[in-house]
């Protein structure tokens, strides 16, 4: 009933297969994943985000034109979804998760994209539910992580690969070869961020 609500804010998905849709975000506070490029590592502590009642953030949400709302974090499994899930499509919003797929998975989902980590493998239900599996690219080894990642998600998931920010003018022409060279994977930008929105 109640989650910490780090921030909440309508724009436009930059990343993964929804990119270019408006969307209503809602990050949620709570990590202990702990990756360490992690460019909202203001997420992790969820004490100090303020425990926001599901009715509320809906209300938020149905004050925009929003069609879909993306639940991210943190990492947003750490909480039960289904209160807030449910009062979402009971309005008709559309509902995607970003996660990395450390907690067992809860809520009701139109597009669970899966961004794993190394430091906490993902669980087994969500690798089997994953729409999109998004693997983002620090160095060369990760493109090996990918692949093994990718022998883990259903034959229909969408294979995204996506360079890390801060390392993306090394990674970005690395991704471009591994994308020539294994056709199944598609390149993910963090568009927002070049449109320098949030």
């Amino acid at each position: 009933m109640l989650l910490p609500l780090m921030e909440e804010f309508y724009t436009i998905q930059g990343e993964g297969y929804n990119t270019g849709k408006a969307a209503y975000f809602i990050r949620i506070g709570g990590c202990d994943v702990g990756c360490h490029w992690c460019d909202v590592k203001e997420s992790w502590d969820a004490n100090i985000h303020p425990l926001t009642p599901a009715e509320q953030i809906v209300g938020n949400v149905l004050s925009w034109k929003a069609k879909s709302v993306v639940v991210t974090g943190g990492e947003p499994l750490i909480y039960n979804m289904d209160h807030l899930t449910s009062l979402l499509r009971q309005k008709n919003i559309e509902t995607y998760i970003e996660t990395s797929g450390a907690y067992n998975m809860s809520g009701e989902w139109d597009w669970i994209c899966l961004s794993p980590k190394k430091t906490m493998e993902p669980k087994e239900d969500v690798y089997k539910k994953a729409n999109e599996l998004k693997v983002i690219v620090y160095n060369s080894h990760d493109f090996k992580w990918a692949e093994e990642q990718a022998a883990r998600v259903s034959e229909s998931c969408y294979l995204y690969l996506q360079p890390e920010w801060s390392k993306k003018d090394k990674t970005t022409p690395e991704i471009i070869e591994f994308v020539k060279a294994n056709p199944r994977w598609m390149i993910s930008l963090q568009t927002h961020k070049f449109l320098n929105i949030p």
